[in-house]
This record gives C-alpha cells, sequence and structure tokens, in this order.
C-alpha cells in the first residue's frame, strides 16, 4: 500500500511488469511498524502529563481560554477534557474513556486518565523491546482481574455507615475542587440531601438525578442551604399574587385554561351589537367555566403547563389563588413529583384526589447586577426531590463549586447504591500491585513483563499525589510497599504527601474499580493498533 490516486490501477508498465495498486489518496499518510506505538504512546502521554497536576487535595488549576473567548478555572478533569479541541486518533480514546466513566461514576476521572496514560507509556516500552502486542494486552487484562479481586477484597460494607462516614465520602470527592471551600457544610449538604431522597424514594432506585442544584447568586458560601423540595428562577405573573402559602393544595395541570382553538379557520359574521355581544358572553361564560372547575377542586397553588387566558389568571388571583403559567412540562412533572400530585391532563379529571400538598410556598426577591430577581420555593417535608441552594457570586466560581458538588453527590450516592467503600489515598493501587507483582512471578511467558508493567502503572496514582504534595515520589512508595507487607492496610498517602494511615479519605468501591476497567480495554484497544492511516497527512 502506498500514496496514490484514489482510484485502482491494474495496468503493466512498459517492461511488462504490473504496477501497485493504488487504493489511497495522494495525501494519505500511512504509519506502520515501531512508529505506530511511538505516535499513541507519545499523545497518551502528553495527555496524561496535562492533566497529572490536577491531581489530588494539593493540585492545581488549569486555566482554559475557549475559541470564543470565555475563560474557565478548574481542576476537574472531565471538565478540562470536556472542553479541549483534540485531533489526535489517541487523545480522542482518552476524552471518550473520560466521558465513560464521568457519565458511569461522575467521579474519578483524573485518577483514570493518569492510569491509562501510564499504562500506555509501559506498553510502548514494551513493545519497542519485540513484545507481542497480544501477549501484551493477555498479561494487561489478567493484571486487571487480579486488581479487581483485590478491590473486591477490600472494599468495606457501607450498608450500615452512619452520616460521618458519608460526609468523609462528600468530602474526599469535593477535595482539590472549589467545593473544598465551603468544607463540612457543603459535605454535610450533599449527605443530608442524599438521605432525604433515599427516605423519600420508596421502592424506586436511588439516583443522582432526584437532587438538584440551584445559583442564589448572593451571600456566602457557607451560606448554602438545603430545600426538602425545589426552587424555580422565575417571576410571577402578578405582583398581586400571594408571596407566601402554607399548607396549601397544589393542582398541575398540562391544558391550557384558554379557549379551545378549532382546527381550522372560520369566520363568523356578526350583523348587530346584540350578537357580538353574546357571542363574547360565551367567551366569558366558557373561560369562567374553567376558573370556577379549578376552584371547585380545592387548590390554591395552580401550576400549568401550558398558557392561562388572562381572564382566567385574574379570576383565581381574585380568589386568592397562586397560578404559574407556561411551566415547562419537566418542571410540571418535577413539581407533581414535589407534591405528590397527578398531571391533569383535561379539567374533568381536576377533583381533590389529583392534588398534591406543599408545606410551604414564597417568593424570595433578590436584587443582582441584572435588576431584580424573584425566585419560587417549594417546601414539602416528604418530597421526592431535594435541591441545595448553592450561596455566593452568579459567576463561573459558583459553578466550578457546583461541579464539586455533583462529584461529590455521584459518589454518596453510587456508594449508597453499591453499599461498598474503598479507602483512598492510593491504598487500594498499592495493594493491587503487589497483588500483580506476587502473580506476576507466577506466571510463565513474556506476559509476566506485562503484569509487571501493569503493577507500576498502578503505583502512578499515589506517585501522582506524592508528587504534587512535593513529596518524595520513590522514598514514599518504597515505604507505603513495606508498610502493606507487614500487614498495614490502612496505610496510603496523606494530604501532606507522606505515608500514614488513612481513616477519612473513602470513595465509593464502583467508582474505582469501573476506572480500572475503562482504563485498562482503552488502553488495550490502542496497544493492538499495528497501522494508522491518516487521511490528512499528519
Amino acid at each position: 500500500m502506498r500514496a496514490g490516486s484514489d482510484r485502482t490501477a491494474m495496468d503493466g508498465d512498459e517492461s511488462g511488469g504490473r504496477a501497485p495498486v493504488v487504493i489511497v489518496r495522494p495525501t494519505t499518510n500511512v504509519t506502520s511498524g515501531v512508529a505506530v506505538t511511538q505516535k499513541l504512546v507519545r499523545a497518551s502521554v502528553a495527555f496524561g502529563d496535562l492533566i497529572r497536576g490536577t491531581y489530588g487535595p494539593n493540585g492545581l488549576d488549569k486555566m482554559l481560554y475557549k475559541s470564543n473567548g470565555e475563560t474557565a478555572v478548574t481542576n476537574d478533569g472531565a471538565r478540562i477534557v470536556a472542553d479541549l479541541l483534540v485531533k489526535h486518533p489517541a487523545a480522542k480514546t482518552f476524552v471518550s474513556m473520560a466521558e465513560t466513566q464521568e457519565n458511569a461514576c461522575g467521579d474519578g476521572v483524573t485518577g483514570c486518565l493518569i492510569f491509562a496514560s501510564e499504562l500506555m507509556r509501559e506498553g510502548g516500552r514494551l513493545l519497542e523491546r519485540s513484545l507481542h502486542p497480544l501477549t501484551l494486552v493477555e498479561g494487561y487484562r489478567e493484571a486487571a482481574d487480579i486488581t479487581l479481586a483485590m478491590a473486591e477484597a477490600r472494599s468495606s460494607d457501607a450498608s450500615g455507615a452512619d452520616a460521618a462516614r458519608w460526609a468523609d465520602v462528600a468530602m474526599t470527592a469535593m477535595t482539590g475542587t472549589s467545593a473544598e471551600a465551603g468544607g463540612e457544610r457543603l459535605a454535610s449538604l450533599v449527605v443530608q440531601a442524599a438521605m432525604l431522597v433515599q427516605r423519600t424514594a420508596g421502592q424506586d432506585p436511588l439516583s443522582y438525578e432526584r437532587i438538584r442544584m440551584a445559583k442564589r447568586g448572593a451571600g456566602e458560601l457557607g451560606q448554602s442551604r438545603l430545600i426538602s423540595g425545589l426552587i424555580y428562577d422565575r417571576r410571577v405573573a402578578l405582583d398581586r399574587q400571594a408571596r407566601l402559602l402554607e399548607n396549601v393544595q397544589v393542582a398541575v395541570l398540562t391544558c391550557p385554561l384558554t379557549l379551545q382553538k378549532g382546527v381550522r379557520e372560520a369566520e363568523i359574521e356578526v350583523n348587530d351589537v346584540d350578537q357580538l355581544e353574546s357571542f363574547m358572553a360565551a367567551e366569558d361564560a366558557l373561560l369562567d367555566a374553567h376558573a370556577t372547575a379549578v376552584l371547585a377542586s380545592g387548590a390554591r397553588l395552580i401550576v400549568c403547563a401550558k398558557e392561562v387566558e388572562q381572564r382566567v389568571l385574574h379570576r383565581l388571583v381574585d380568589e386568592g389563588c397562586v397560578v404559574l403559567a407556561d411551566v415547562d412540562k419537566d418542571g410540571a412533572e418535577d413539581l407533581a413529583e414535589v407534591t405528590g400530585a397527578t398531571l391533569c391532563e383535561h379539567l374533568d379529571d381536576l377533583d381533590a384526589t389529583a392534588l398534591g400538598r406543599l408545606d410551604r410556598f414564597s417568593v424570595e426577591t433578590l436584587e443582582g447586577e441584572e435588576g431584580r430577581r424573584e425566585r419560587l420555593m417549594f417546601e414539602h417535608a416528604n418530597s421526592r426531590l431535594a435541591c441545595i441552594d448553592v450561596a455566593g457570586s452568579a459567576g463561573t466560581a459558583t459553578e466550578e463549586v457546583i461541579r464539586g458538588l455533583f462529584d461529590a453527590l455521584r459518589s454518596v450516592i453510587g456508594g449508597m447504591s453499591s453499599g461498598r467503600l474503598l479507602l483512598g489515598g492510593g491504598s487500594l493501587h498499592i495493594a493491587a500491585a503487589m497483588a500483580v507483582r506476587e502473580a506476576a512471578e507466577a506466571a510463565t511467558g513474556r506476559r509476566r513483563l506485562a503484569m509487571e508493567a501493569y503493577a507500576r502503572a498502578l503505583e502512578a496514582v499515589p506517585g501522582a499525589l506524592i508528587e504534587n504534595a512535593g513529596g518524595n515520589r520513590l522514598d514514599v512508595l518504597m515505604d507505603l510497599r513495606a508498610a502493606h507487607r507487614a500487614g498495614q492496610i490502612d496505610q496510603g498517602v496523606t494530604a501532606a504527601g507522606a505515608n500514614g494511615i488513612i481513616t477519612q479519605a473513602w470513595a465509593n468501591a464502583e467508582t474505582l474499580e469501573h476506572a480500572v476497567v475503562v482504563s485498562t480495554e482503552a488502553v488495550c484497544g490502542l496497544l493492538r493498533i499495528d497501522q494508522v492511516i491518516s487521511a490528512r497527512g499528519d
């Protein structure tokens, strides 16, 4: 195969020989052999080096300057990867891997990328020494199985964990992010929110989607709070509507409170004033019937996903009701979850049994740079949804705090669902590396080299924690190995970058296990490549 035209040529040359088969364009570049490995490994290592400095409690931030002129400051691996405009195929594989980890677990992206990058580095060295790619892949997968077995053996049962232990899980996920500034206060809010939805979920599976985040845009971060219900940023239709309702019945409608429109256009000929007045009176009667039907149900807070005609709106407000019109369908469904109301698609379905209840509805008014803002607060003790109201500025700083809170929330909810936790601080990676080395000593053939390389890659995760804290990587790793050989399995890398007992750094076991699986599979896929064909010529 060589560069040529995009057509197949089989004509003989003047000497009677056969011309080569040409199947690619002249601009196509084909890379084979060791050069392929070097090309993929260089891109993978560069990706890992880019993200390594953000890892752990002492990780630093990255400033991202986007093509549209916006800037962002973050150390969240998922955010950095999502904003990078990568073009290298190996880098795109890493981006897909990070997205998979984020979607599945919501945390552990940075550690996943560091581990995968180191696997590529170690694999590239072995391939340059003529180790067969399939032998390397076989050794990696065997080592991954040993690592997962070690994670299963070391995981702690979390079925009876108390709020303090879940707060440790939340703090572990928030450490190193902007949310860490909120400390135990924010971690406590995350745990309270998770326990609230766990209590009200009933037979439904526990889901992080039942917990929302709202930006208050005022106050200090420590003034953040948990709402058993929802918060909406929108203004009420009429200023004379009530601003506070307590112990109120709620109707949630998905049908419009307007005159029904015909499918076909029609013209009505009016010959005198009496006919016009009777026509308008008939319209008023129909609209009045809509308002009467709503009032007869007993509801005093009416949420409508469609339009509400002004005459109906004023009639309901005159009777002391609060009406929220043109609420999006998802919002109406959320309020039905909060209040326990049944979505009514027709007024005939609206009766006392279809109503929900709120303990408190209130309108909060805030003054900002863009003028007055109103926030609607829906609170109910038995709400199936919860909302963390994050105080602070309305800028990117609060968005980063929310991102950190979201990671903590996913970790806590994931741990509650799986019922298993693992010590952090690189403790699992050190133990797994030792187990893989022991298994490699008993292995036959060249796959032993691959297993030893996998063990070295595992130690890159605690190694990054040590380096970012300013510690000596070699000395601390040697101390950790000695401690684990002596049976001190709770030893790991402390926040100071030294060897110590880990007591408060806990993570969802499935997060770490998923990172091992997705990293190994992505790397094995890249290491099986023996030729790169680039149509762009790069």
